[in-house]
């Protein structure tokens, strides 16, 4: 991506202020935000407490795969997806051992899990941030909640039967020893308690503010830099911290503002669109998940979501884009970020999953979750 940037930059396909003024600070200053409260949890080691607490009430390896799918599901909804996948595939391994499961069967969970379970926020994934952020979404919270919520709980519910239907070997009742619950001195989890708090207040507010007919009371990039302050001032190594946040995605993302402006100011990618593809909710949701599997799912909605606006979309078809451009993760490795993060990781252990592994439970997976959020946007009463 950073490539392309640079190549558009030097044959003057777009200007040194158009790019600069491409750059979305609001979506940039989230992601750094979020990045340093994620790694905190990480290098505290809070994030692995909460899971083994969690997963400590499993007993079986079906209750175990169900507290994966909503648990990490859940979190991912507001951590986002790319961090769950990097925390959550070595402790999927780990359970694997302990379950005696099938450690692709756990890959497997997880990836839908986090894939899944971010439809549901604003704050969930990337590509959800670039829909609240740049269509100027009064209260991204509760639009999300209204229309995904819902759909994205069955989706994990569909995502559960498929699993239990394809290792139907690997379920079952046998019982588990339980493992004993690391302790961290409260001085070091401190901070990072703070930091989710603030998350979970201020998302709270502003939500609140909405049912009462206000607006948005602290935009989303100040819930994110806000939640970062304690663990910066207060966190054992804040130096640190900065230092192994993910600066490559950043990177990412700064570097594909410019990229897909210069493609839009050509009028390229506009060609190919109808107005059917941007106001049909089963077209939306169809080419999102297609194009996604091509240039992935972000840089689809940084092109699409603008021809989706200027073709008067409703929050229904926005909705249908963040369900599709995200749910495509589910289809193929290469529909998601999170994905292919969860299996290089696992690489790097010995295990992996294949292509035709993950598409044999991706495809009918992904046709069944399209057709839930289809027939939901559609039909929702409001």
């Amino acid at each position: 991506m950073l490539g392309g940037a640079v190549v558009v930059l030097i044959s003057g396909q777009i200007s040194i202020s158009d790019a600069l003024g491409a750059i979305n600070t609001d979506v940039m200053l989230f992601l750094f935000g979020m990045f340093i409260v994620g790694e905190a949890m990480v290098e505290s080691g809070y994030l692995s407490l909460l899971s083994c607490r969690f997963f400590s009430h499993a007993r079986t390896p079906d209750q175990l795969i169900f507290f994966i799918l909503f648990g990490m599901g859940l979190f991912s909804a507001v951590l986002m997806n790319d961090t769950l996948a990097i925390i959550g595939t070595p402790l999927v391994l780990s359970l694997a051992s302990r379950f005696r499961i099938s450690p692709k069967l756990m890959l497997l969970s997880l990836a839908i899990a986090v894939t899944t379970g971010s439809v549901m926020s604003p704050i969930g994934n990337p590509q959800n941030l670039l829909i609240a952020v740049n269509s100027g979404m009064g209260t991204p919270f509760v639009t999300f909640g209204l229309y995904l919520l819902v759909p994205t709980l069955i989706s994990l519910g569909l995502a559960y039967v498929l699993l239990r239907l394809f290792f139907r070997m690997e379920f079952s009742s046998r019982p588990v020893e339980q493992d004993t619950v690391q302790c961290i001195e409260p001085a070091i989890i401190l901070p990072v308690q703070c930091s989710l708090a603030i998350i979970l207040i201020l998302a709270a507010a502003n939500i609140t503010a909405s049912f009462f007919g206000g607006k948005i009371l602290v935009p989303l990039p100040f819930i994110a830099l806000f939640a970062a302050i304690p663990v910066l001032l207060v966190g054992k190594n804040p130096r640190r911290l900065i230092k192994n946040i993910d600066w490559p995605t950043l990177v990412f993302f700064a570097s594909l503002f410019v990229l897909m402006e210069s493609v839009w100011q050509t009028g390229f990618f506009q060609a190919f669109v109808d107005r059917s593809m941007v106001t049909s909710l089963p077209m939306v949701l169809m080419t999102s998940v297609v194009i996604s599997q091509f240039i992935s799912n972000v840089p689809f909605v940084a092109l699409f979501q603008p021809m989706i606006l200027q073709g008067g979309g409703t929050s229904a078809q926005l909705m249908a884009l963040a369900a599709g451009s995200t749910i495509a993760g589910n289809l193929t490795i290469l529909g998601a970020a999170s994905t292919v993060i969860i299996i290089q990781n696992a690489e790097k252990q010995g295990q992996t999953l294949t292509f035709f592994e993950f598409a044999k439970i991706g495809i009918p997976l992904t046709t069944l979750q399209l057709l839930v959020y289809w027939a939901w946007l559609s039909f929702m009463p409001f």
